[in-house]
């Protein structure tokens, strides 16, 4: 989106945003909602998918939108699942980011360097076909 020095546009432009945070927030919406302690000190976000053998966490969520706090900063990222899972897979494919953890290490997942997730995001979103438009949202 172009940027504009006008009123009107930047209006719309926080309304939109304003419906698309009540639209993750309405009836019916699931959200994953992860807390981490360390992220501020590592730079890095947790993301599991296994635990012992077994599917879990990303793997099996049926959350539209995963929301990662950073508890010492008091900040939330809320990534759509679709987008962080279809990155995921790129670095599950290329051997990327994987890390054991939990009790005796019996769970797996991905420890992403944040920056390099938030790019990555970015750039899913830029080149994947869009299917609705932020438009479709309705005001409430």
């Amino acid at each position: 989106m172009k940027y504009s020095s006008s009123f009107t546009h930047d209006l719309n432009f926080g309304e939109k945003a304003e419906d698309l945070i009540n639209y993750m927030f309405s009836d019916g919406k699931h959200i994953e909602v992860k807390n981490d302690r360390l992220i501020h000190k590592t730079g890095n976000l947790f993301f599991e998918y296994e635990s012992r053998n077994k599917p879990s966490g990303l793997a099996t969520t049926t959350a539209e939108y995963w929301i990662y706090r950073i508890d010492e900063l008091d900040i939330s990222f809320i990534f759509p699942t679709k987008a962080l899972k279809q990155v995921c897979r790129v670095y599950y494919k290329e051997n990327l980011f994987l890390k054991n953890g939990g009790d005796n290490n019996s769970s797996k997942g991905f420890l992403i360097p944040l920056t390099k997730l938030l790019n990555d995001i970015a750039e899913y979103e830029r080149t994947r076909e869009r299917t609705t438009s932020e438009n479709d949202i309705p005001r409430q």
